[in-house]
């Protein structure tokens, strides 16, 4: 630390206020002298921690805490910005930026919103105020943001100095109409009766909190002061445990948890959310859900009003995870990109159909509309595609349990279609052994010297079995053999051979087939 004569009236109040340092943004966590040098520093917490140097110590002496061991710095006060009133702010956005800003979108959670209707560039026009990024510290003199700019309904807010929910409340009371609030990026200090600030945002229907470093308990300590909210967003937070929202949260239509580090048993604590529509667990890591109070095939009481469902790239890879969400009674639009649910012959398109015909009532998979006809083609291929296991379990007089919590649409989707021929569900059973047998030719492509193989083996022969041949013709290690096949019924196809535990007839291997054997 080198000394700096300059310093500037660091105000009273200035340990827990937010300050600036170029792009950077910190919390003040000490005022004060730093012996053996001379003059005023700030001890300051980093939102990035890779700014700081230490963890708030300095020669053996703890002048502040910080959550991380490299947090911390000190710096000269004449180094920092303490910001500025909103009204400042708005003047110098809008006077030296007007055209920019009035040609911005302005996106606050989901919703998103253009400069449509401003005629004029007088603040008491403005529907909307951006100010991201921007240094605003609290409201200023009282009344003036009523006065100045009193038709605002969408403030983004996000990034500022801001310091605390009280200096956020005493901007919202004096704007009679706002609906959306963005506050993503701050650091703001919970006030101790939440509940006194609910006039303020007796308005208030989205609000956006994405990376605010905030714990569920911390959303619910200040869910009274948010009485109407609809839409809430909280990406990237540290939320992992939840509780029951209990007296709050109850407007909700539309929440968003996206990149927290959920405990997933814990997710059914908001399934009591009455009016929740919308629910965003995308990169949560997830891998599975279950609501106990239905059986298979029957409706959950939990989440009853859930209309869309996001889990993308979790990481479920149970199909038992799909079937306890058609239980969902409203779930008609679900994504579950980035998973691990394959089926069994690892066509994604494949995975799809199963999804389809799995979950009944879905309209919109993926973002992509699912149009009667292709229902229709996923439940009928999924009736042929477990079929025999069907037959196995009893047909239609099964009582097979373990069929029907695997499959719990299956027989309504027999009493919609009827049930299928069985020469469609098994392929004919050959008479004799000579017909079981098929001639394959093994071919190398990556070995242009090596002449093709020919052999005669049974159609119910499993791969891993052929492997072990090609490991006593080639002496290449069965782990190091790649399988592919190609049919002169599909010239130029060729067919990936992926499963050691299938056999050749699961792949439609037939006589007079080519199988393409690689290695690495």
């Amino acid at each position: 630390m080198g000394v700096d004569q300059t310093e500037l009236e660091v105000p009273g109040d200035a340990v827990g206020r937010r300050v600036s340092c170029g792009e950077e943004r910190a919390t003040v966590r000490y005022v004060g002298p730093v012996p053996p040098t001379a003059g005023l520093w700030l001890g300051v917490e980093w939102d990035n921690p890779e700014r700081g140097k230490h963890d708030g110590s300095h020669e053996g002496v703890q002048y502040f805490a910080c959550r991380n061991p490299k947090g911390g710095s000190f710096v000269r006060p004449a180094k920092v910005s303490f910001g500025v009133d909103f009204l400042s702010a708005v003047r110098q956005v809008y006077q030296i930026n007007a055209e920019e800003v009035l040609s911005e979108e302005i996106s606050i959670s989901s919703k998103k919103l253009t400069w449509e209707g401003v005629q004029e560039r007088s603040f008491d026009s403005l529907p909307s105020v951006l100010l991201s990024h921007s240094e605003v510290n609290g409201a200023g003199a009282e009344g003036e943001i009523k006065k100045t700019t009193p038709n605002v309904r969408w403030l983004d807010l996000s990034g500022t100095l801001l310091s605390c929910w009280g200096d956020v409340a005493a901007i919202a009371q004096q704007l009679d109409s706002l609906e959306g609030l963005q506050l993503s990026n701050n650091r703001l200090c919970l006030t101790s009766d939440p509940a006194a600030h609910s006039q303020a945002f007796c308005s208030l229907r989205v609000l956006a909190l994405n990376s605010c470093d905030l714990t569920w308990p911390q959303i619910l300590e200040c869910a009274p002061m948010w009485p109407q909210l609809e839409d809430l967003c909280v990406v990237e937070n540290t939320i992992t445990e939840m509780q029951r929202p209990d007296g709050v949260l109850q407007s909700l239509k539309s929440l968003n948890l996206s990149s927290n580090p959920l405990v997933q048993h814990s997710l059914l604590s908001i399934s009591a959310l009455p009016r929740l529509e919308q629910l965003n667990l995308s990169s949560t890591g997830l891998s599975a859900i279950q609501f106990d109070d239905a059986a298979p095939g029957s409706q959950t009481a939990m989440f009853p009003a859930l209309k869309h469902l996001n889990l993308d790239h979790n990481n479920i890879s149970e199909w038992a995870v799909v079937d306890e969400l058609a239980k969902l009674p409203g779930l008609v639009q679900f994504s579950c990109r980035g998973n691990r649910l394959v089926s069994s012959d690892g066509n994604p398109k494949t995975a799809n159909q199963m999804l389809i015909a799995k979950l009944g009532r879905l309209v919109v998979l993926n973002s992509c509309e699912i149009y009667p006809e292709d229902r229709r083609g996923a439940e009928l291929d999924y009736i042929k595609m477990f079929g025999e296991e069907w037959l196995k379990s009893g047909g239609r007089s099964q009582s097979n349990t373990q069929f029907t919590c695997q499959h719990p649409r299956y027989q309504s989707l027999i009493d919609k279609y009827g049930a299928p021929e069985e020469g469609e569900l098994k392929k004919p059973q050959p008479f004799a052994l000579k017909n079981q047998l098929l001639r394959i030719t093994f071919v190398f492509p990556d070995d242009a010297d090596r002449k093709p193989i020919e052999k005669k083996l049974p159609a119910s022969m499993g791969v891993q079995k052929v492997k072990g041949l090609l490991y006593r013709l080639l002496k290449v290690p069965a782990a190091d053999l790649r399988l592919s096949y190609t049919s002169p019924k599909m010239v130029g196809t060729e067919f990936e051979i992926e499963s050691d535990l299938k056999t050749l007839q699961f792949y439609s291997i037939e006589d007079g087939d080519q199988v393409l054997v690689r290695w690495t």
